[in-house]
């Protein structure tokens, strides 16, 4: 493949035309045209089509786009690691996806150890559900994925639950709402706007069954996937939330709310998920030493 022709390629199908990505190489259109006529040819597929006077991707071509982001992301990583002088230390790259149900404090200081290893280190950090984080843990675009529950066995991905630790549950209340809130907890909950976590949470399932265990019916205003917009929610009085008990401090300091209760009957537990069984990368080495001994102290 002639990459000089998907870089032409490249730069058309991201500025939108074939006149902007004239000027940005600095050639005519219609030299342009042609040498995306020779990919197009090459491949034997088109990768544009014209609608109206606008041009735009084809399937084949939105296939192409994909990887040619790859391959010129992969570029300036080259030419960035080859123009460090030899008196510099290698920066080391760290994918890590977190996933979503995670609550960015605690996913906060779970990674921060990694800055301490000696050593430069550039954080190259993704959130999403955790099974497409498993998916780019399994084709090594993630050295770690950090989860709050272990990989499941249906997953058919070739990687190493590392157990972080474990927390209770804390929760917590706005002062605004706090003088409504009569009796002793877990009690005083009852009849009580509450904001939870969403269905793929871990711990939604423990907390469904608690409240049945307690007889506690609160009024569930607002399910979230998204720790840090329940906390911005029962931040503003919209309802009781909780989080791992690890946070207490951080989260009344923060979010000027008060402890309600807390529980040891609600766990939440973190994994670091690696496709090493055992553990060699320095920035993994250190993340899991910190939580245990530290963050956790299991």
């Amino acid at each position: 493949m002639n990459f000089k022709h998907l870089y032409y390629f490249w730069v058309t199908a991201r500025s939108g035309g074939i006149m902007r990505a004239g000027e940005q190489l600095h050639t005519t259109p219609q030299t342009l045209s042609g040498q995306i006529k020779l990919l197009e040819d090459w491949l034997g597929r088109k990768l544009f089509r014209k609608s109206g006077r606008q041009l735009e991707l084809t399937e084949h071509g939105r296939l192409a786009l994909g990887y040619a982001d790859q391959i010129f992301s992969l570029g300036q990583d080259l030419e960035t690691a080859l123009r460090q002088t030899r008196s510099t230390q290698r920066r080391l790259d760290f994918r890590v996806g977190v996933a979503d149900s995670v609550s960015k404090s605690v996913a906060y200081r779970l990674l921060e150890p990694a800055f301490s290893i000696g050593q430069p280190v550039k954080l190259l950090a993704s959130e999403g559900s955790f099974d497409d984080l498993l998916a780019a843990l399994a084709l090594h675009r993630l050295d770690l994925v950090i989860a709050d529950e272990p990989m499941p066995r249906r997953v058919s991905v070739k990687a190493f639950n590392h157990a972080l630790g474990r927390s209770a549950l804390s929760f917590f209340s706005a002062p605004g709402l706090r003088h409504l809130i009569k009796g002793e907890f877990p009690k005083c909950l009852d009849g009580v706007p509450m904001l939870v976590p969403g269905a793929s949470s871990s711990v939604r399932r423990q907390l469904e069954d608690w409240f049945a265990r307690h007889q506690v019916v609160p009024v569930v205003v607002g399910e979230f996937d998204d720790a840090a917009l329940m906390k911005a929610f029962g931040r503003e009085g919209q309802g009781v939330f909780m989080t791992p008990s690890v946070l207490d401090d951080e989260t009344c300091r923060q979010f000027g709310v008060e402890i309600l209760g807390r529980t040891t009957d609600l766990v939440e537990e973190f994994y670091a998920v690696s496709v090493e069984r055992r553990i060699s990368h320095p920035c993994v080495l250190a993340i899991t030493d910190a939580a245990r001994g530290q963050l956790f102290g299991t």
